[in-house]
């Protein structure tokens, strides 16, 4: 049997007077491509938020890799989050930008630099070391997103709407190198769209949510 990652209990939202999610159960197991699928205002990055402790349920639980962390900060949770907007510090450099978390840490400088040139590798940036975000394009700017994400070796890394910024081509190319980084790495995804065929082209499970 799967080992259970994320697990959500009875989890509940309220804004105001409005419960925009009900009670939902939901296991999510190791080296899974969960995809959360809906339109605007259903929940899924609401759902995503609680999970990175951005944002906490109404009512319910949370648990990640066995612990309850419903009320703990995001940098208590081994999780990274990815968004759209890529945001990746302009005025640092690629390597710099990939290696933040692991300097955060007091990482020995050997090893992040190991680390960072082995994330290059992996989305085929090798060489770019020194260039500026601004001096990248979107494509680039969000594969530079992504191994910042991956370079903690996160148990859950979660990616809300991610490819949502990148013309049709581009968007088709990133959503079959994402997959196949995913599967090469066995990370635990949870992928926020509101893109059918996105979804289905990546996952391995979607969770449909409907008003």
């Amino acid at each position: 049997m799967k080992k259970t990652i994320v697990k959500l209990e009875n989890f509940s939202k309220t804004f105001g007077k409005k419960e925009i999610i009900k009670n939902i159960n939901l296991n999510v197991y190791e080296g899974e491509f969960l995809t959360l699928l809906g339109s605007s205002g259903c929940g899924k990055t609401t759902i995503l938020r609680s999970i990175s402790g951005l944002d906490y349920p109404t009512r319910g639980k949370v648990y990640i890799d066995g612990i309850d962390v419903t009320n703990l900060s995001p940098p208590k949770r081994e999780v990274n989050t990815i968004f759209q907007n890529y945001a990746l510090f302009p005025l640092m450099t690629i390597e710099d930008n990939i290696a933040f978390g692991l300097k955060m840490k007091n990482i020995d400088k050997e090893i992040i630099n190991k680390r960072v040139k082995e994330m290059l590798e992996l989305v085929h940036l090798e060489g770019y070391e020194k260039r500026k975000p601004s001096e990248l394009s979107g494509g680039e700017q969000q594969r530079v997103s992504i191994v910042r994400g991956l370079i903690n070796n996160p148990k859950v890394l979660l990616l809300d709407e991610p490819l949502s910024a990148l013309d049709l081509k581009l968007r088709k190319q990133m959503q079959i190198e994402l997959k196949q980084l995913q599967r090469k790495l066995g990370v635990t995804f949870i992928y926020v769209t509101h893109d059918q065929d996105e979804a289905l082209s990546m996952s391995d499970r979607i969770v449909v949510l409907r008003k």
